[in-house]
């Protein structure tokens, strides 16, 4: 491993990457895909048995993206809580037509309590994680 002599800084540019196991990864893509809209970045199947399925979900030009883990070698299974929060930021009315898409795409509306189910609709997706889409905007949510 090689040290780089002027570390990079942690800033808005830094890309993140939410990682998941599933136990139905063709669902979960299903939700996230025809449902919200993500587009399929990389996939990747198990070529041995320490490895597992890699399936990465996101939008090209986003600074972020999910990677969904599945297969036979997968050690963790999902273990979700109700605290367990994929929040996306509208910053405006909800399109009852996605909602719609995502409930036909295998998401279960959920409450999340009083402030989410003010501020949006949450989803669970065919796993159990929960999303949020929030009608605020991020810079007001305080």
């Amino acid at each position: 491993m090689s040290i780089d002599p002027e570390p990079r800084p942690v800033d808005a540019g830094t890309h993140l990457r939410i990682a998941r196991p599933s136990r139905a990864p063709a669902a979960v893509e299903r939700f996230y895909v025809a449902g919200l809209g993500l587009a399929v970045l990389y996939r990747a199947t198990a070529a041995g048995p320490a490895e597992h399925d890699l399936l990465m979900l996101g939008w090209p030009e986003a600074s972020w993206h999910l990677e969904i883990v599945s297969g036979p070698g997968l050690a963790v299974r999902p273990g979700p809580t109700a605290e367990d929060l994929l929040v996306l930021y509208l910053a405006g009315p909800l399109d009852d037509a996605l909602v719609t898409r995502l409930e036909a795409a295998g998401g279960k509306r959920v409450s999340q309590g009083p402030y989410w189910d003010r501020w949006g609709v949450t989803f669970e997706d065919p796993d159990g994680y929960r999303l949020v889409l929030c009608t605020r905007d991020w810079s007001n949510t305080g």
